[in-house]
């Protein structure tokens, strides 16, 4: 009862470090190329490998060292270069903005 318990647990433990990396890899893949730059983050096609593997590790190799590595990796893509992404892309960072709103404020017409 105990072992079915925990190996229950196991299985999602597996199954939401798979959806990090899915998503993760996802997020890397849309954004673009020139944002990471333009954020000074690593490249693109840096974080589609990593998080390619991340995924292959998670889906082909029951090695939990490896897939905790990429867990990590998915969490600082998600917590730091996606925001940086988001930030220097201009996505969905407003809140409560109008359409009249330029980059550095908003616009009034010249009055």
């Amino acid at each position: 009862m105990l072992l079915t318990g925990f190996s229950t647990f196991v299985w999602l433990l597996y199954m939401v470090m798979l959806a990090l990396a899915v998503i993760a890899l996802f997020m890397a893949a849309t954004a673009r190329e020139d944002a990471y730059r333009a954020a000074d983050k690593q490249k693109k096609s840096f974080w589609l490998i990593i998080l390619g593997i991340t995924v292959a590790v998670n889906l082909f190799v029951p090695i939990l060292f490896l897939q905790l590595a990429g867990a990590v990796a998915s969490i600082v893509f998600l917590v730091d270069v996606r925001p940086a992404l988001r930030a220097v892309s201009g996505g969905g960072g407003r809140r409560g903005g109008s359409s009249s709103d330029g980059p550095y404020g908003p616009y009034n017409g010249g009055r």
